[in-house]
């Protein structure tokens, strides 16, 4: 049972019950945060999830901040905490061409996810477009509009970024 969002630890109760729930029956269970929230808030969750998928936008507070609005430090104190555990993580990445691929970026954090014991693979998401079509229904304006998906190149230049740090990429 995989709960995501939004943000699920915006509502910690609830997916603790879902997720004890999920244990009582022997189901596995996985978590799909960014990490945004004070680990004591996470902590009640996080005895009953299996793994976690850690989606971290950005090593760069400057671009982590054009991103989400919000600062990186959490998240980065959430990772530290599932090494300092040893929860099973996923680091989900998404590679948006001129925001998030600026080389400094994704070396950045390839060396910092590389500093963490329990991160079993990488996931590199190539931004995509599917989405779009709901901003214009809620008559919002897209801000990513004219940006392209990245190049294969691009995606593999990436994946051999985290590789080189000894960190598995699909």
């Amino acid at each position: 049972m995989t709960v995501s969002g939004g943000e699920p630890l915006m509502q910690p109760e609830f997916v603790r019950a879902i997720f004890q729930g999920c244990h009582d029956l022997g189901l596995h269970t996985a978590l799909d945060t960014s990490g945004y929230c004070p680990t004591a808030v996470a902590q009640p969750v996080l005895e009953y999830t299996d793994l976690v998928l850690l989606d971290i936008k950005s090593i760069d507070p400057q671009i982590y901040q054009r991103v989400t609005h919000v600062s990186l430090e959490p998240t980065l104190a959430m990772a530290e905490y599932l090494s300092a555990i040893g929860k099973p993580t996923w680091i989900r990445f998404v590679l948006v061409p001129g925001l998030t691929d600026a080389p400094h970026n994704i070396a950045g954090l390839a060396d910092f996810v590389a500093t963490l014991k329990n991160v079993e693979r990488v996931d590199v998401l190539s931004f995509h477009k599917m989405g779009e079509y709901k901003w214009e229904q809620l008559g919002l304006t897209y801000l990513l509009k004219d940006t392209p998906p990245p190049s294969a190149e691009l995606v593999s230049q990436t994946k051999e970024t985290f590789r080189s740090r000894g960190l598995f990429t699909p």
